[in-house]
């Protein structure tokens, strides 16, 4: 039986164009020519990440997300020049639309991140 290697990302969302294109500019991904429809896709151009996938749901979302990305902005900076690097990435998104919720300051274990909710309220947090 072959390993699958491939993968999706789906959110159920309320309004999947305008979420698809925030993440397309948090992500540098693009919606490809044939996207029709009240769902809609989104691909990173180079071939490398994985497709992002939009589709409506009559639903809000009611909890916390049980699963979510993390953007990694800031590999491989550590403590000051470390949470520079997100709040400069945070404040760019926060432009876009997004909202920042909090720092989560580096432990014994993490290092910090920044804690993000995209246009229709799903965490994510920029690493």
């Amino acid at each position: 039986m072959p390993s699958i290697k491939q993968f999706q990302v789906t959110f159920d969302c309320a309004e999947p164009e305008p979420l698809a294109r925030f993440w397309c500019e948090v992500l540098g991904y693009v919606v490809p020519a044939d996207e029709v429809g009240p769902a809609i896709g989104c691909v990173d151009p180079t071939g490398v990440g994985p497709r992002l996938y939009f589709q409506p749901v009559p639903e809000g979302k009611v909890v916390k997300n049980r699963l979510h990305l993390d953007v990694r902005t800031a590999t491989g900076f550590a403590g000051a020049e470390r949470v520079a690097v997100l709040e400069a990435e945070g404040a760019r998104l926060a432009a876009l639309g997004a909202t920042r919720v909090r720092l989560l300051a580096a432990d014994e274990e993490n290092e910090s991140c920044l804690l993000m909710q995209d246009i229709e309220g799903n965490e994510f947090c920029l690493d």
